[in-house]
């Protein structure tokens, strides 16, 4: 099907008066601030970034060893970014996907498929042991065709699957309409261990604790505004005061990156979420939807919606937008002209659920690199590490990013650091305007191949052909 790009009245009348802050945020366990940074310090280890990675980074490295000193500065609250404004969607993936991965990393792919799961049961373990109540629930993921051609597309992911013994199932839409009742329904594609589902924010608030518990040192509301080499050291500049530290790991991701070579690499899009009122039991009678699975539909600009713990629904996803010279503003995050039209996306999947109002709408940047994966790296002769550019698979992935970068940082020859994926980087986007216009078109290309049976145009085929091929 076509999504419809105009809103009926239904849908606008469905996002009014909504709160705009997160929902996973919007929760009265969200713990208190804790202090700046006012003096100078040292640490054994800086951390930058109170997100998934940082905190993941964090924690692993007292894990490793609980003598290092490890301080992790946060420019506003733990959580407030891409950690607290995703689906929590948690995937097994390193490789924002199986086809993805194929197409890039074909040679390792196996490997890259165990240490998926292998992280992704590392997370579990690390929640079951610190007690940390985030509604963790291997749900597993369905992906859902609407539109014709791509069932044919499903298919063909099936296949590849099977011959990387990943256990998925090819559905037909009476089956697949038979877990989750839409009208748009084709077909899909279940995953039953490729993906769980968390509260992110309590997960992120839990792995906090943790690292408190653990000794890790923790500045809310300090933003670090420069690096500088000292030969032996990296001194970390901050509003109120600097750290000398051996060794500093960032964990920004789609924030302006603290070095200037990262900024060919990344460009943050922003994506735009809803979360419903509770539904009644009539209302999910009509649907079905008894596994909870976490879904998304097969499109080149799709949707990604999940059941919260109280009985919501969240919707989000389909349009990603850039903003002339990769600008980064929290403005953008409230840019309401977008929530219409996912209402209207939502209830062209979901017409039985007609009325129904949303409490919540959101938006948030996304670190996006042309390889859609993670990708890793030093400077300032190994003092600096760094890991970014998850392209919205973060949740899961974080944490096997961190673990690579504090490989990379402490000169560990492991399995991870031999991976062609760590040794390698994406391909950097173009400077201005070309960026700019380059994205555009991919945009508008993606939309005109997903109402066009899902033929690529030239200019898609040409990104393909140079390794940037854009397929979500």
């Amino acid at each position: 099907m076509q999504f419809s790009s105009i809103p009926r009245p239904a849908a606008l009348a469905a996002v009014t008066g909504m709160s705009d802050v997160p929902f996973w945020l919007d929760s009265p366990s969200r713990p208190a601030p804790r202090p700046p940074l006012t003096q100078d310090s040292e640490a054994g280890l800086v951390v930058v970034g109170g997100g998934f990675t940082g905190l993941w980074t964090a924690l692993l490295a007292k894990e490793a060893d609980p003598a290092l000193d490890v301080l992790l500065l946060e420019g506003g609250r733990v959580a407030e970014g891409a950690t607290g404004r995703n689906g929590g969607f948690v995937a097994a993936s390193l490789t924002h996907g199986l086809v993805n991965g194929a197409e890039r990393f074909a040679d390792e792919l196996p490997t890259l498929l165990r240490l998926g799961h292998e992280n992704l049961r590392a997370i579990e373990e690390t929640i079951v042991r610190h007690g940390i109540d985030c509604g963790f629930q291997w749900a597993g993921e369905l992906d859902v065709a609407v539109a014709e051609h791509q069932v044919e597309d499903l298919r063909q992911q099936a296949d590849l699957a099977a011959r990387y013994g990943e256990p998925v199932e090819f559905l037909d839409a009476a089956q697949t309409r038979g877990r989750v009742d839409s009208p748009t329904y084709l077909a899909g594609l279940l995953d039953p261990t490729g993906a769980a589902l968390v509260d992110p924010a309590r997960l992120a608030w839990g792995l906090l604790e943790a690292c408190a518990r653990a000794g890790v040192v923790i500045h809310e509301g300090t933003p670090v505004l420069d690096l500088i080499d000292r030969g032996h050291a990296v001194e970390v500049f901050t509003p109120t005061a600097r750290v000398h530290a051996p060794r500093v790991a960032l964990a920004t991701n789609a924030y302006p990156p603290l070095l200037r070579r990262l900024r060919h690499y990344v460009v943050p899009v922003y994506d735009y979420v809803l979360v419903t009122e509770p539904l009644s039991d009539g209302q999910w009678a009509a649907i079905g939807w008894k596994g909870r699975e976490g879904l998304s539909d097969a499109g080149n600009q799709f949707h990604y919606y999940r059941v919260t713990p109280d009985g919501r629904i969240l919707w989000g996803g389909f349009d990603a937008v850039h903003h002339y010279g990769s600008r980064f503003d929290r403005a953008f995050e409230h840019d309401t002209s977008y929530f219409g039209h996912l209402a209207e996306h939502f209830l062209q999947t979901f017409p039985q659920l007609t009325g129904i109002r949303f409490t919540h709408g959101w938006g948030g940047a996304i670190d996006t690199c042309s390889r859609f994966s993670a990708f890793w790296g030093t400077a300032a002769s190994g003092r600096i590490g760094y890991v970014l550019g998850f392209t919205g698979l973060g949740v899961g992935a974080s944490r096997f990013g961190a673990l690579t970068m504090l490989d990379l940082l402490y000169s560990r020859d492991t399995e991870r650091t031999r991976l062609r994926m760590v040794r390698t980087k994406p391909i950097p986007f173009p400077p201005e305007p070309m960026r700019s216009v380059g994205i555009s078109l991919t945009t508008r290309s993606l939309a005109r191949a997903d109402a066009n049976g899902g033929r690529r145009n030239l200019w898609l085929r040409t990104l393909d052909a140079m390794g940037m091929g854009f397929d979500s």
